[in-house]
């Protein structure tokens, strides 16, 4: 029995009360009977589980609530069942999908639970990576450029890229000449966030999702350098390393759990997939489709 629509319906319930708690029930114990089914607090407890935390919540305040919504959906699945709706298409398919797609995931649950991952294993895969797990404390100082000149009436005039290049170039020779850092930051970075932190834009970790072109920049500079200008779409950047550390094995051992595991996961995987047996029988169902009449265009005939 699908909840999708019992859990929205909860989503607009009205806030109540949150009852008394019902106590140590035990999963055998009979708490109603609902459309000729007894329904035991076993039961409830795993249709509960299945709905999105919020739903969760209301239907916990409506327990009533909740078992009228089950009736609902448990009498209007038996009229389309007599109604034979479960043989038509589209239901038929979209059954036939669902199923398909529930069991799929499940064992892709259960073989990715399946694969033992030892100590000595993540320990192992740590020493042999401890590239991965550098990190960088760094200052940041960014002057942006526009594409387009900025309106007569606008407070501070943008910066074309020639000229933000130019800008960034002094600053950066400024301070390789022993000029404060911090006070270029101060006094010139358009990133408002990191200057009102002299500049500090935390730490850096290789596998961060950010920007190859700064990643690569970032993690070559020893501590106290600063970095050449970074160009990005809207603006140079100059990076100074603060600190340059390795995040320990108990920092990033669950990280590698993980990791090891969805390895393990993505090589069975690539075996089921390379076990796929595909016969295409007709060609031309993988040509290219025509193109379909745009709209308020005549179809073809």
């Amino acid at each position: 029995m699908s909840l999708l629509w019992a859990a929205s319906l909860a989503a607009q319930a009205p806030q109540a009360a949150q009852p008394p708690a019902a106590g140590a029930l035990a999963p055998d114990t009979v708490v109603a009977t609902v459309e000729g089914r007894k329904f035991t607090y076993g039961d409830f407890e795993k249709l509960i589980h299945l709905l999105p935390a919020q739903a969760q919540q209301n239907f916990l305040r409506d327990r009533k609530g909740f078992l009228q919504q089950i009736a609902l959906m448990m009498r209007l699945t038996s009229e389309a069942e007599k109604a034979k709706l479960d043989q038509q298409s589209p239901y038929k398919e979209q059954l036939e999908t669902s199923r398909m797609n529930i069991l799929a995931n499940a064992r892709i649950a259960e073989k990715i639970n399946s694969f033992p991952v030892a100590a000595e294993e993540q320990q192992k895969y740590y020493e042999a990576n401890k590239d991965r797990y550098h990190q960088v404390r760094i200052k940041v100082l960014y002057v942006a450029f526009s594409a387009t000149p900025p309106p007569a009436s606008a407070a501070k005039k943008s910066l074309s890229e020639p000229e933000a290049k130019a800008k960034i170039e002094k600053l950066l020779a400024e301070a390789r000449g022993g000029a404060d850092f911090v006070k270029l930051i101060k006094a010139n970075s358009d990133d408002a966030a990191s200057a009102a932190k002299d500049g500090d834009f935390g730490v850096i970790h290789k596998t961060d999702n950010i920007p190859d072109a700064i990643k690569n920049v970032v993690f070559a500079l020893k501590p106290g350098q600063i970095s050449e200008p970074v160009r990005q779409p809207n603006g140079y950047y100059l990076f100074r390393a603060e600190e340059v550390t390795a995040q320990s094995y108990a920092e990033v051992k669950d990280q590698i759990f993980n990791e090891l595991k969805q390895e393990k996961f993505k090589q069975w995987l690539d075996g089921v997939r390379a076990g796929l047996e595909v016969k295409i029988e007709n060609e031309e169902f993988l040509k290219e489709a025509p193109a379909a009449p745009s709209l308020g265009a005549p179809a073809a005939r």
